[in-house]
């Protein structure tokens, strides 16, 4: 593959980049070709060395995202960097997809069961409203739903917590699981 096409290949599977950002990538790549050829190397031998233009797009993709939600954690650039995790590979797919999938469900139910509990005096008071008969019977249900609404004031202040680790411990297991795609881990020693 000649210097030209690689650089277009590169620059088509960065598309979703700023084009500051591409030229920037894009120069640091023309670099490599022009100390290649200093070095007496053919295009085509560099081109192989560096490797396929739409993998190190990949890489470079996942890089992006996962510093964008580094520096602001929104539900949308999670769900991108979790995607361009998954993209470097098949592998990745069931080694982020399902961990994301089962610390999703665990978060969700924890604030659905907070909240419901939070608002159960809510729901008894309706139901007195809508069925005024027993009243005795109500108050018992008032006084218990309010004990849960108390239990799920700590939920929700735990959910708070964990939801903050959740998110910081899974960007850091996207930061991992590149490093480890890109090419093992490397141990300063």
């Amino acid at each position: 593959m000649t210097k030209d096409k690689f650089l277009q290949q590169l620059n088509d599977s960065l598309k979703r980049l700023s084009e500051k950002e591409r030229a920037d990538i894009l120069q640091d790549y023309e670099e490599h070709f022009t100390f290649g050829l200093e070095e007496g190397k053919t295009e085509e031998e560099i081109a192989a060395s560096l490797g396929s233009p739409s993998q190190i797009a990949k890489e470079i993709l996942a890089d992006y995202h996962l510093d964008k939600v580094t520096t602001s954690a929104t539900l949308g650039n999670m769900f991108r960097a979790i995607w361009a995790v998954i993209g470097l590979g098949f592998f990745n797919l069931v080694i982020v997809f399902a961990p994301a999938i089962a610390l999703a469900a665990f978060i969700f139910s924890g604030w659905v069961m907070g909240i419901s509990l939070i608002a159960s005096p809510l729901l008894v008071i309706i139901d007195a409203i809508l069925h005024p008969s027993a009243f005795t019977l109500k108050l018992f249900n008032l006084f218990v739903s309010l004990a849960l609404c108390g239990i799920g004031y700590f939920i929700v202040i735990g959910m708070l917590f964990v939801t903050k680790l959740a998110k910081n411990g899974f960007v850091r297991y996207l930061k991992f699981n590149v490093a480890l795609v890109k090419g093992g881990l490397k141990h300063d020693q």
